[in-house]
């Protein structure tokens, strides 16, 4: 997907990591329109699917809403398999002249597995538990690596982490950041925790 940033609101940057049971999502609150801030505390991370499921988006937003719904009907409609709805979204993707102009990203996790599904179609599961999307996402994914190289800490703290070193590097990114999280438990896939977002100054940012 190209990063260039024109006259559509985009939204950046999403970052995933998997560690042990768990699966976090974070992504920061910024939308810009070219050069301009619009939206401080966007929310760019969803639960769909009986809170089971976590998507993040990142590109232009109007786009990336369009492929958030259509992967939440091929969520429902498959009950709930993470990599069906995922192919499925594919073949839509690449075979329906409208999909194929939009220009978003998806990182699409449930308790067992992350997946991100590009501009053309493709779904590529990455390899090293860490997948990152946005104008900032190669920032977190290095900051990422490094933090499951070298800590202990836990995926939702390693994404929050992660996507603060983000912030601090990339101007389309900000550091509104909120963290939703997936446990695999003894039985299947735990109740989802509440959702985690913060700011800066610590305060909680609202959703939406």
């Amino acid at each position: 997907m190209s990063h260039e940033h024109g006259s559509a609101p985009r939204a950046t940057t999403i970052l995933a990591v998997k560690r042990g049971g768990s699966v976090a999502v974070a992504g920061d609150g910024q939308v810009t329109v070219g050069d301009v801030v619009m939206k401080q505390r966007a929310s760019k991370v969803r639960r769909l699917y009986h809170d089971q499921v976590l998507v993040g988006f990142a590109g232009a937003v109007a786009d990336a809403f369009a492929l958030f719904d259509k992967f939440e009907r091929n969520l429902d409609k498959h009950q709930g398999q993470l990599l069906r709805a995922a192919v499925e979204l594919g073949k839509e993707w690449r075979t329906d002249r409208y999909l194929r102009r939009l220009d978003a990203m998806l990182v699409v996790a449930d308790a067992e597995q992350m997946l991100l599904l590009t501009g053309d179609g493709e779904i590529i599961e990455p390899d090293d538990d860490v997948c990152a999307i946005g104008s900032g996402g190669p920032f977190a994914h290095a900051a990422a690596l490094a933090l499951l190289a070298h800590t202990d800490l836990p995926a939702a703290e390693v994404a929050r982490r992660g996507l603060e070193i983000a912030a601090s590097l990339c101007i389309y990114t900000n550091d509104v950041i909120t963290v939703q999280t997936v446990e695999q438990g003894p039985a299947g896939p735990a109740a989802p925790p509440p959702e985690v977002a913060e700011a800066a100054d610590g305060t909680e940012p609202p959703t939406g």
